[in-house]
């Protein structure tokens, strides 16, 4: 196909340009790698759960700073809570909306996983060990240890653990990363 003269050729990624018949109009291949899934039907309640969750922790920390954002930062001895409330909820948003949609969602579960892995350290550590450490603050509670740290991380090992399913298997079945990884082909 030519355009003025120049050669039309469309961004692939890893392919030729097949043709469907000899003379026939070109196909484009949509294929792009990374962003392979599983065709698992349930995927999308995992999908459903870290997503919301996550938009919803993430839209909560601009609409009430002081308590979720950077003023709970700032208790909990991060350095520079409000510049850090902004970004940790800035990627929950963004983060907990692709994985609701299903697109790039192995790429949106990584920066998920970094942050639960940073607030069980800089929350849920303290309370295993039962002391504050390294600037971090504990939180005053009836007990400490193992059990209290096991019950106050429920929901931050859920949404880990939710974070890496959905760093390993993808999107699932009803999802845009299925869509754009599985072979289509579209006219030119």
């Amino acid at each position: 196909m030519l355009i003025q003269g120049l050669p039309l050729t469309p961004p692939l990624i890893g392919g030729a340009l097949p043709l469907d018949r000899i003379g026939a109009r070109p196909r484009i291949i949509c294929r792009m790698k990374g962003i392979a899934t599983d065709h698992e039907k349930t995927t999308i309640l995992i999908r459903i759960l870290v997503g919301g969750v996550f938009l919803s922790e993430g839209i909560q920390k601009f609409l009430y700073p002081a308590l979720r954002g950077g003023g709970r930062f700032e208790r909990i001895g991060i350095p520079f809570p409000e510049f850090n409330g902004w970004l940790v909820g800035g990627f929950e948003v963004a983060c907990g909306i692709l994985i609701l949609f299903g697109l790039l969602t192995r790429y949106a579960a990584v920066p998920l996983i970094v942050i639960m892995l940073v607030a069980l350290f800089t929350t849920k550590l303290p309370i295993l060990l039962g002391t504050g450490f390294w600037g971090f603050s504990l939180r005053d509670l009836e007990h400490y240890g193992l059990l209290s740290a096991l019950h106050e991380s429920r929901n931050d090992l859920a949404m880990l653990i939710g974070s890496i399913f959905l760093w390993i298997k993808g999107g699932g079945r009803w999802s845009m990363d299925r869509c754009l990884s599985d072979k289509k082909t579209v006219d030119t």
